[in-house]
């Protein structure tokens, strides 16, 4: 029987590497709490859609991640059916803050089912 060399290895790197990519998912609440860190650049969150609307292949849709909502602007492929738990990844813009709110959406850049 020939020894096992490099399965281990291939093991832990693939485990590291899904490790890795559930960190970069950030809660809502984190964006909203600190906009001007996250502003301008790529994020990913995960959660369900509450409401949505699109046309002509331009959509805007609303993710639920249990922490806070934000709003996510799709320029190609429409919008989510609403209750879909999809992963979206994009640029964060802040718009505005006004006392305890924030203005904030998401330029959708890519789209996963969850």
């Amino acid at each position: 029987m020939r020894p096992i060399t490099g399965y281990p290895i291939a093991i832990a790197a693939l485990l590291l590497a899904l490790v890795a990519g559930c960190q970069d998912t950030l809660p809502i609440k984190t964006l909203l709490d600190d906009p001007s860190q996250y502003d301008k650049k790529t994020v990913r969150i995960v959660g369900m859609v509450s409401g949505s609307v699109g046309i002509l292949g331009y959509g805007a849709y609303r993710i639920d991640d249990g922490t806070g909502t934000l709003t996510v602007v799709s320029k190609e492929g429409g919008a989510p059916r609403e209750g879909a738990k999809v992963g979206v990844e994009g640029e964060f813009r802040s718009a505005f803050n006004a006392g305890t709110e924030t203005v904030a959406v998401l330029i959708e850049k890519e789209r996963r089912a969850e």
